[in-house]
C-alpha cells in the first residue's frame, strides 16, 4: 500500500491517506483505519436509507463463517499453479493479462486468483469485505513471498481506490450477491482507466435453473441427495472443499441472477464496449483456447442470446449457470 499510496483514498470522504505506525490516517476527515495481519481494514458501511435493502452485513457474516474457495491441498505456489492450470479461465487470464500492470480483483474471497496472477510480474490488489477470507489469502501470500500482492478489506459500494486507477478490474462471482448489482457495477467501473477493461462473472437467469431446483430439493429433504450435484459426488476434491462449494451454491443468503442482454445494457450505460463473453453471446461461436479475450468480438442479437443461454441451462447441472462478460472503457 505504501508504494502505491497515490491510488488510495478514504472510503468515507475520498480524502488522501497516509500509513503510520498507528494505522492508516485520512488527511481530510482524520478517520483512522486499523491494520490486522498486515491487511488494511478499510471497510466502510453503506449509508442507504431504510427504503433500500442492504444485504452487505448478511453476506459478510456468511463468508466470515464459510470462506470460499477453500485452500485445501494448496500449500505453495506449485500447488496453486497446478490447480489453476486445471481451470481454463485462470490459465487464459494468466496468459493474456500483461505483466507490469496494476490489477484489481474486487470480491477476491480467499485470494486464490489474486495470488495466482501475482506469481507473474504484476501488481495485484485483492479486495473483499470478509476478513477471514482475506486472512487465508494473506497467509498464503506471506508463506510464498508474493511481494506484489496486497489484500484489503473493502466495501465495493465504498471503494478505497481513486477513479481510473486500474487498466483491469476483475469482479468474478460477486455482484449477484449484493443488494444492488448494477449500482455495484457502476461503483467499480469508475476504477477502470479509459481504454482499460472490466471483467464480471455472474449467475445467469436461465443457466441457474437446475441449481435452483436442487436447492429446493436440499431444503425440503434436510440436505439429503447431495449426489445430485456432480461436484459433490466427485472424488477429485476433499470434504472441506465440498462443504465450501455446497455452502456457496445452496446456502447463500442473497443471490440474484442476470442475463446477457442486461449486462450489455450495463456496459452501454456506463461507457463500455462489449469485448468478449464466456460463453460467447454470439450463438454457435464456440470458445477456443487461443481466443483473444481482450479483442473485440460481436455480441450477437436476442436470438443469439437465447440460444447461448439455453446452452447454459443445459450445462448448468455442472457449472452452476455462470457466465463472464468483458468490456472495454471508451476513451
Amino acid at each position: 500500500m505504501m508504494s502505491n499510496i497515490d491510488i488510495f483514498m478514504c472510503p468515507s470522504c475520498k480524502g488522501d491517506l497516509e500509513v503510520t505506525n498507528d494505522g492508516i490516517n485520512c488527511l481530510s476527515c482524520h478517520n483512522i483505519y486499523r491494520i490486522e495481519n498486515d491487511i488494511p481494514l478499510l471497510f466502510c458501511p453503506n449509508e442507504w436509507d431504510d427504503s433500500k435493502r442492504d444485504a452487505t452485513e448478511v453476506v459478510k457474516e456468511f463468508y466470515e463463517n464459510s470462506p470460499f474457495p477453500n485452500y485445501e491441498d494448496v500449500e505453495n505456489i506449485g500447488g496453486l499453479v497446478q490447480k489453476a492450470q486445471r481451470t481454463f479461465f485462470a490459465n487464459l487470464l494468466n496468459e493474456q493479462v500483461p505483466f507490469n500492470i496494476r490489477v484489481l480483483e474486487v470480491g477476491c474471497g480467499t485470494g486464490q486468483m489474486s495470488n495466482f496472477l501475482g506469481v507473474a510480474h504484476r501488481t495485484i490488489f485483492g479486495a473483499d469485505l470478509c476478513l477471514n477470507s482475506l486472512k487465508l489469502g494473506q497467509e498464503f501470500k506471506e508463506k510464498n513471498s508474493l511481494e506484489r500482492v496486497g489484500f484489503y478489506q473493502m466495501n465495493l459500494f465504498k471503494p478505497i481506490f481513486k477513479e481510473e486507477s486500474f487498466p483491469l478490474v476483475i469482479c468474478n462471482g460477486v455482484l449477484h450477491h449484493t443488494s444492488d448489482p448494477y449500482a455495484g457495477f457502476q461503483s467499480i467501473s469508475k476504477l477502470v482507466k479509459k481504454g482499460g477493461y472490466i471483467l464480471v462473472g455472474l449467475y445467469n437467469e436461465y443457466g441457474r435453473l437446475i441449481t435452483d431446483i436442487r436447492r429446493i430439493i436440499f431444503k425440503i429433504s434436510d440436505d439429503r441427495f447431495k449426489f445430485l450435484d456432480p461436484r459433490l459426488r466427485g472424488q477429485d476434491r476433499g470434504e472441506a472443499k465440498k462443504a465450501s462449494w455446497f455452502a456457496d451454491q445452496y446456502k447463500h443468503p442473497n443471490e440474484l441472477k442476470h442475463t446477457i442482454g442486461e449486462i450489455l445494457r450495463w456496459f452501454s450505460e456506463t461507457g463500455f464496449d462489449f469485448v468478449y463473453g464466456i460463453p460467447n453471446p454470439k450463438a454457435f461461436q464456440t470458445f477456443k483456447l487461443n481466443d483473444s479475450i481482450f479483442k473485440k468480438h460481436p455480441h450477437g442479437n436476442r436470438l443469439d442470446h437465447f440460444m447461448t443461454q439455453f446452452g447454459l441451462f443445459l450445462k448448468g447441472s455442472k457449472e452452476g449457470g455462470f457466465f463472464i462478460m468483458i468490456g472495454k472503457k471508451k476513451v
